[in-house]
């Protein structure tokens, strides 16, 4: 707004001036004096205006201290009182997801450095992708349930990932099974039907519209799936609770999702790093292509504060730890984030060996924050049982518990 009423005045201010400059050229005295005597009225009517910017500026000032604070007790009250903004939320989030197709699109420097890091710790635990991931766990569970096997997705989406999950358990030698798709929202379940009928699977599918944070489970799985969904959940306790009833002593609950802070924000022991190479960074590097803004200095932003992106992120594997095993776990990422996600990753090129080498040092970073205990990490793929199983694969041997931050 102050540039605003700037950019506005500026061409008055520059009018008057040349208006000036060409009065003091007159060349008769009479015609001179007449225009000195205007030049006095157009400066006293400057002057007036300066002093109405001035205050113009002054009350902006105060209203944008005000919006800031009101922002704050927005929070406040969001927060003591969930329940009084659910259903605004449930609106924005379908809105945000109604026409949203590739839900899991990322840049190609997150390629690069999930290649180099990520994929040998998926290898250390036995896979290769994260559909894969999926497909050999539940494939597990189904054996070592036994008869025919009933699956449900939670939070499924338009069903892209679970058309290529059931797919591959086909192809691993699964042939008895159910595979059911939960989802609150009828336009992304819409276009699920429509690509499993594509797919010619319509006979394993099967489609549930309904809230994850109130449901109630229709009969007992040989294993539950929740693919980036948990963080958009706010009945947590409720959901997992769900789930381990629900669950065959001898299932199996997988899942790939942020743990991180809640609204994916940094926690102060990570912002500190990410501001000190944030100020490292040309002004190009530091465009938000999700906002469509230049933030000259990094913003710690709570996406959860229009909808429910990592609503309760930060309470997923406290909650998970106390109500499952794991049989196996698999956690990373933290400072590296913002680097490589959909605002800032496509800021770097892959194919850049200096972007390359700054990629590196960042995840450099997390490693040693993990080993040192001084940083956690924000996302996890988990296979976890209801009952103690007895063996268990971490990778790297970063095991859940250490994972887990504690929010005291």
């Amino acid at each position: 707004m102050k540039r605003y009423a700037k950019a506005v005045l500026r061409p008055a201010w520059n009018a008057l001036k040349w208006r000036m400059d060409g009065i003091a050229k007159a060349e008769s005295g009479a015609a001179l004096t007449a225009a000195m005597r205007r030049a006095d009225d157009l400066e006293n009517v400057l002057r007036e205006t300066n002093e109405r910017l001035g205050k113009a500026l002054t009350r902006i000032d105060d209203a944008e201290r005000q919006l800031a604070r009101s922002s704050q007790i927005y929070s406040k009250v969001r927060t003591a009182f969930p329940d009084l903004f659910y259903s605004d939320q449930i609106e924005r989030e379908l809105t945000q997801y109604n026409d949203q197709i590739d839900v899991h699109e990322l840049p190609s420097v997150f390629d690069y450095w999930s290649n180099k890091y990520i994929l040998p710790l998926f290898h250390e635990c036995g896979f290769s992708t994260v559909d894969e991931f999926y497909a050999k766990n539940l494939v597990q569970a189904a054996q070592r349930v036994g008869g025919t096997a009933r699956f449900i997705s939670i939070g499924a989406g338009n069903c892209d990932t679970e058309i290529r999950v059931v797919k591959l358990m086909l192809e691993l030698g699964l042939k008895d099974f159910e595979f059911e798709c939960l989802d609150l929202n009828p336009t992304m379940l819409d276009r699920g039907r429509e690509a499993v009928d594509a797919s010619g699977l319509g006979r394993i599918f099967r489609f549930v519209q309904g809230d994850f944070n109130a449901w109630i489970p229709s009969g007992e799985y040989a294993g539950v799936m929740a693919n980036h969904s948990l963080h958009h959940v706010t009945n947590l306790e409720g959901l997992f609770d769900s789930i381990k009833a629900s669950l065959n002593p001898r299932g199996y609950f997988v899942s790939s999702d942020m743990i991180g802070r809640n609204g994916h924000m940094r926690w102060p022991e990570a912002l500190g790093h990410v501001e000190r190479i944030w100020q490292e960074l040309p002004a190009e590097r530091r465009y938000n292509h999700q906002m469509r803004r230049a933030e000259p200095t990094f913003v710690n932003w709570d996406c959860s504060s229009e909808g429910f992106e990592g609503i309760r992120a930060q309470d997923i594997l406290p909650l998970l730890v106390d109500r499952f095993d794991f049989p196996v776990f698999l956690a990373f990422g933290n400072v590296i984030n913002p680097f490589v996600d959909r605002c800032f990753g496509p800021n770097f090129d892959a194919d850049s060996a200096d972007d390359r080498a700054f990629i590196d040092r960042i995840h450099a970073i997390d490693e040693a924050g993990f080993e040192s205990g001084e940083l956690t990490p924000t996302q996890m793929l988990a296979v976890m049982s209801p009952t103690a199983v007895d063996s268990h694969v971490y990778a790297r041997g970063l095991s859940p518990q250490k994972a887990a931050r504690s929010t005291n």
